[in-house]
């Protein structure tokens, strides 16, 4: 005779397990959220739309594991750290930060949400739930460089800076290097902003450099009004971040690139899988894929193009090195032995001018 009480209960717990097995199936299928903080408009055209154009492809490489969000214009300081927490408490658990200014403000947040995991873009702090990533900028300043030294008839550029930190001193270093290989009696005229995107600032600064003797201008803002300016004023500018082309044709040389969507889809899939942790911190370039220098101009010389080409292979294989000794300082002091090839560490320390780049490091000496 059949236990009808014994039945009903192994009906019950296959049912409860079926339950738990469908709750654990729906648990799992919860996406990842994600969210970017970015300093400037992502309409920029420069650095935070080269960003968002990055989480545009991780959530398309994802799709419905990862469920993305950004919030813009967010200055440095406490209104990172108010946003930051806020997304937080949308139940967010991997948050990029995107400007150097947002740092400090990432830090104490991440202490406070040990459970959180956050990446920095240009920092050099980290936690065991926070790491930096950063691409490899000035190696697009160099080969921008390659082309303004080659192309310049003044023997006179200029640079339009945001603030002096290593990063920014690392791609107008970098830039005014390039521009000596092609063309050595060049100089470089610097005009700093102190802001990262302000469009007005950045337009008076290459009025000013323009007005000055400048014929070419290179930038390390991000929005498009240096080259917007150029092409009002009849010169000639490079894009910076992003391909800034069609913000003004006849001035553009050159756009130097990052491309932030292979970094995106290896982080976020490192979270996806259980792999994520910090350190060693990534610093991609050519070799990566994520730095490019793009929109050659038609007028650029065959030969010139043809160099920018070899650089960037050597940049990609590794057997050209940017930062290869002998270099020296605006004042003449070597900075760089000859033959010695610079490591990240001192890349990360720059605090001068090197030759060729007119006046002192605001602050420095």
């Amino acid at each position: 005779m059949i236990d009808i009480s014994k039945r009903n209960t192994l009906r019950l717990a296959a049912a409860s397990a079926a339950g738990m097995a469908l709750h654990s199936v729906a648990l799992a299928a919860e996406p990842l959220k994600a969210a970017w903080i970015y300093v400037g408009p992502v309409g920029d055209g420069g650095w935070s739309f080269a960003h968002d154009n990055g989480r545009k492809a991780a959530q398309a490489k994802y799709g419905d594991r990862i469920k993305t969000s950004f919030v813009e214009n967010v200055p440095e300081g406490a209104d990172t750290e108010r946003v930051a927490r806020d997304l937080i408490n949308q139940g967010n658990t991997l948050i990029y930060g995107t400007s150097f200014g947002f740092m400090e403000p990432l830090i104490k947040v991440a202490k406070d949400f040990p459970k959180v995991k956050f990446e920095h873009c240009t920092g050099y702090k980290s936690l065991p739930n926070l790491r930096t990533y950063e691409a490899r900028n000035y190696e697009g300043a160099y080969l921008g460089g390659l082309v303004a030294g080659a192309m310049t008839k003044a023997n006179q550029l200029g640079f339009v800076a945001t603030v002096p930190i290593p990063e920014v001193l690392r791609n107008l270093n970098s830039f005014t290097l390039g521009a000596l290989t092609t063309n050595p009696k060049v100089t470089v005229k610097v005009v700093w902003i102190n802001d990262w995107v302000n469009p007005p600032k950045e337009a008076e600064a290459a009025t000013t450099l323009f007005n000055g003797g400048a014929d070419i201008l290179f930038q390390n803002t991000d929005s498009p009004a240096v080259l917007k300016t150029a092409e009002s004023m009849g010169k000639r500018a490079f894009g910076w971040d992003s391909d800034m082309e069609s913000y003004g044709p006849k001035a553009h040389l050159a756009s130097s690139i990052i491309d932030w969507d292979p970094y995106y889809i290896y982080s976020v899939g490192q979270v996806l899988d259980g792999t994520w942790k910090t350190g060693p911190d990534a610093w991609w370039g050519v070799k990566e894929g994520a730095i490019d220098l793009v929109g050659l101009a038609k007028d650029i010389p065959a030969d010139v193009v043809a160099k920018v080409n070899h650089a960037k292979a050597g940049l990609k294989d590794g057997s050209f090195a940017i930062w290869k000794g002998p270099i020296q300082d605006n004042q003449g002091k070597e900075v760089l032995a000859s033959g010695k090839v610079a490591d990240d560490d001192f890349l990360r320390a720059i605090k001068f001018y090197v030759k060729g780049v007119e006046g002192k490091v605001p602050g420095g000496k």
